[in-house]
């Protein structure tokens, strides 16, 4: 069984999708479209702009979108028995399985960039990888420090990322050193996304998803808030809106899509991050891209 499976925020690099716009007549239309849905020549972020342009959040989100989407959109094979995404990447998901609208899609992407972008200037804040401990370790030592710090993104055994408050990341990497973490790298985000800070960009979302049209699915969704399999409108929605809050479970998404009976993973955008974290998650899956 085929999984379709799409980045999040970080995948992007300067030049991305410019081949598949020049090579792909109807990939160079959903670009011209996403252009004037957003009011601004994205294209041109994307192919030509500096790694400080293109890591701007209201910048990053859609690009990464775009380009997972458009990928699957144009690929002549594209046939997914189930989708996941990674943090941003669940949105490319809900497009590739009908769920969501290109439109509509990147419309919800846009208003979650600005939201979280206006959600990390209320609360300057940060994220910080910690590497080579135990998922329970982490925890244990996120809930000893003083402020806000919370595990995030559980993105395969020995690599779980944190998110909180520059003062308590800042502790806790400290902390996690002497625990025996191999690194405590803080990471070059906005904000501390997947933690509690980002609760005002959670209601302004929220507010965004009750106004969007929703199909129902043509094959289950992996969601990140609880790592299994939907195709519940309601549910799907639910759990969208709490993700901002909530940490991304992706190693237990990885186990879970194998249990459902996934043996070839294949990633759709930019890099090949989720490829090596389904490998080390487990061994044998099989990974491609598009």
């Amino acid at each position: 069984m085929k999984a379709y499976i799409y980045p999040g925020q970080g995948a992007q690099y300067s030049g991305m999708g410019k081949e598949l716009y020049e090579s792909n007549a109807i990939a160079k239309q959903f670009f011209e479209k996403a252009n004037q849905i957003l009011g601004f020549e994205i294209t041109k972020i994307m192919f030509e702009g500096t790694d400080e342009e293109l890591k701007q959040t209201k910048v990053t989100q859609p690009a990464v979108f775009l380009h997972s989407v458009i990928l699957s959109l144009t690929d002549s094979d594209f046939a997914p028995d189930m989708v996941a995404g990674h943090s941003l990447g669940e949105f490319s998901a809900l497009v590739a399985n009908k769920t969501l609208s290109f439109e509509d899609g990147l419309g919800l992407v846009y208003k979650r960039a600005l939201a979280m972008q206006k959600a990390c200037e209320i609360n300057p804040s940060t994220m910080a990888a910690i590497l080579g401990l135990e998922d329970e370790v982490v925890e244990k030592v996120c809930e000893e420090v003083n402020g806000i710090v919370v595990a995030a993104n559980y993105n395969c055994p020995g690599q779980l990322v944190i998110s909180g408050s520059n003062e308590a990341i800042d502790i806790a990497c400290e902390k996690m050193k002497e625990a025996g973490a191999k690194r405590a790298l803080p990471l070059q985000v906005g904000g501390a996304f997947h933690s509690p800070l980002m609760e005002p960009a959670s209601v302004e979302l929220e507010e965004a998803i009750n106004g969007t049209n929703f199909n129902q699915p043509i094959c289950p969704v992996y969601q990140n808030v609880t790592a299994m399999p939907s195709t519940d409108i309601t549910v799907i929605k639910e759990n969208l809106i709490k993700q901002l809050t909530a940490p991304v479970r992706w190693t237990q998404t990885v186990q879970n899509m194998v249990q459902g009976g996934a043996t070839l993973f294949i990633e759709s955008g930019p890099g090949k991050v989720l490829q090596g974290l389904v490998k080390k998650i487990h061994r044998e899956a099989e990974v491609d891209g598009l």
